[in-house]
């Protein structure tokens, strides 16, 4: 009996099961993605990640909640194909299992089907009708749990200096930018002390 279980035990370990976690309701995930106004928000924030989205569980499999024109579930699978080398990393909070009980991750799921079909802003609006990735994130973990993930900075903080960063400005917000106006970028969330990496592919 005793090798039966040593010979499960070593499959398991040879099939990674248990040296890459399978997602969990509620699990951050990164990634870069190409167009000129992702390859901005990287120049902007000095982060090799300029996309993010939020994990939910639906009939066994995972999807990601993002916002990338309207808010949507996309499959995981085709998710990580959208970034540079399908490559991603995911992230979660470190006391997940204390927080994100049953009745958190049924707001969570309520918010996510309220916001779901909602438009983009280029303009990193905070309303309930249009949402940018991480802002989309931010508001939902902020409003179910009261945690903040990663603080706001100003536009102005930014580094605003390279051409491909400025071009996208000037199209989005015309001569005037409003350098006071705070955003919550991907990087402040991934840089954020509430979470972990549990898987980096």
């Amino acid at each position: 009996m005793k090798k039966i279980f040593l010979i499960l035990f070593l499959a398991t370990m040879n099939n990674g099961a248990l040296a890459a976690p399978p997602l969990q309701e509620g699990d951050l995930v990164f990634q870069s993605q190409g167009g000129s106004f992702s390859k901005a928000i990287q120049l902007a924030t000095h982060s090799p990640y300029n996309h993010m989205g939020m994990v939910f569980i639906r009939k066994g499999n995972p999807y990601v909640l993002e916002a990338v024109g309207p808010v949507r579930f996309t499959p995981f699978d085709r998710w990580t194909k959208n970034g540079k080398q399908g490559q991603f990393v995911a992230k979660r909070l470190k006391n997940a299992k204390a927080v994100l009980t049953p009745e958190v991750l049924k707001k969570m799921e309520a918010l996510a089907q309220k916001y779901q079909g909602k438009g983009y802003t280029f303009t990193f609006d905070w309303s309930e009708q249009k949402f940018y990735c991480s802002g989309l994130v931010w508001r939902i973990y902020h409003d179910t749990t009261g945690l903040e993930l990663g603080k706001f900075q100003k536009l102005g903080d930014l580094d605003l200096s390279s051409p491909p960063v400025k071009r996208e400005l000037q199209k989005h917000f015309g001569p005037f930018v409003p350098l006071d106006h705070e955003v919550i970028s991907p990087e402040r969330i991934f840089e954020s002390k509430l979470l972990t990496t549990v898987e980096s592919q």
